[in-house]
């Protein structure tokens, strides 16, 4: 199955998180027809597939991913997201480019690597997860990693296929990414009937100078990695439904993107600091999502920079901004993680897509990564 035709396959699953919904089974034989052993774990609601090639020398793993975000309104899209249609040389269909097209183009740089090379001199592995973009409470793949790692098997050089580029397939390279720090805010105040304020506390009037002092504050400077920690607000919801009703609870939805120079517990800390002002009562539900990681000048990417050089004539750019990826799993092993991908420009969106020279692209750069792997472990 080529590359295009495999990442077709796929789209046309509809495996929304946490349901891989039978990609694997489409995956598994073109691994075991190249001589992988290929098993698949459950965790919760999810499942990862794990393939394995060789068991000598250093541990190549690429990493990636199956579940996709939901397609939002079907008729906004010019062509089924379903569907893994083509029109104007261009594949368009949800998971085209986060990451379904990513897998395929990895699967089919094995093919052409491995029909030249059938006894590399290091182990490859192929990590696939079902819910890279759904809730942790539905399962990551880190208490398989923790597993692998307690059983002295060890992943050296970890390529994430992730939506890494920007403008042309291969001009962005993500060796790193902010840490995140999401909150459910309860504020609590006392419901009332709106002519009577001295017998009520809105938390709603409350909330207005928490979310300006929130604003003022300069969490960190970030540094020559990282940009500076942000703080976000994705929902805020209270009220009664009734005008004449001051509401006694508020709830509120928050993030931080935090660089190293901030630690999650610091940051909990200056909230709460914040939170203190107010005249209400309030709770918290505190989610780490991941810590910072950050692979710096490593053979992974000097891998890399000269495989782009050979297909792209140029290297990279160095980046670690974007959310959160499966990487943050991996990289407190001790792996060296880099991201490289397809264009990001249209992940999540209506009419996703990736371009057919897009594919062939990325499969060529794949592959010499492979290529520039097995040269440097000889």
């Amino acid at each position: 199955m080529s590359a295009l035709n495999l990442a077709q396959s796929l789209i046309r699953i509809k495996s929304i998180s946490p349901n891989d919904a039978g990609c694997f089974e489409v995956i598994e034989p073109e691994l075991v027809s190249l001589g992988f052993k290929v098993e698949k774990i459950k965790e919760l609601n999810s499942e990862t597939l794990l393939a394995k090639f060789g068991n000598k020398g250093k541990i190549f793993c690429y990493l990636g991913h199956t579940d996709v975000v939901p397609s939002g309104p079907i008729e906004e899209w010019s062509s089924h997201p379903f569907e893994a249609n083509v029109v104007n040389d261009e594949l368009i269909g949800r998971g085209a480019a986060d990451m379904k097209a990513s897998v395929a183009a990895f699967i089919e740089a094995l093919k052409n690597f491995l029909a030249t090379c059938s006894k590399p001199n290091f182990q490859i592995w192929v990590m696939l997860a079902s819910n890279e973009e759904g809730e942790p409470q539905d399962g990551k793949i880190n208490t398989l990693i923790e597993s692998l790692a307690a059983n002295n098997e060890i992943i050296d050089y970890c390529l994430v296929g992730e939506a890494s580029s920007t403008s042309t397939v291969g001009d962005v390279l993500r060796v790193g990414r902010r840490g995140s720090l999401s909150g459910n805010l309860k504020l609590i105040g006392k419901q009332g009937h709106v002519a009577y304020p001295t017998k009520v506390l809105s938390p709603i009037l409350e909330v207005g100078p928490i979310i300006s002092d929130l604003q003022a504050v300069s969490w960190d400077q970030g540094n020559e990695y990282f940009d500076p920690t942000s703080f976000q607000i994705s929902n805020i919801d209270s009220g009664t439904g009734a005008t004449n009703v001051v509401p006694g609870h508020l709830n509120m939805l928050f993030n931080f993107r935090f660089s190293p120079e901030s630690s999650h517990e610091s940051l909990k800390e200056r909230f709460i600091q914040i939170l203190e002002k107010s005249k209400c009562e309030f709770e918290i539900e505190w989610t780490l999502n991941a810590v910072p990681y950050l692979t710096k000048k490593t053979n992974l990417l000097n891998i890399i920079q000269s495989a782009l050089k050979k297909v792209n004539s140029k290297e990279a750019v160095i980046d670690n901004g974007g959310g959160t990826s499966d990487g943050r799993w991996v990289s407190p092993s001790g792996a060296e993680v880099i991201e490289l991908g397809p264009i990001n420009k249209t992940i999540h969106q209506i009419d996703e897509k990736i371009s057919l020279s897009d594919l062939d692209l990325l499969t060529r750069i794949y592959n010499q990564i492979l290529v520039e792997t097995n040269s440097d472990s000889s």
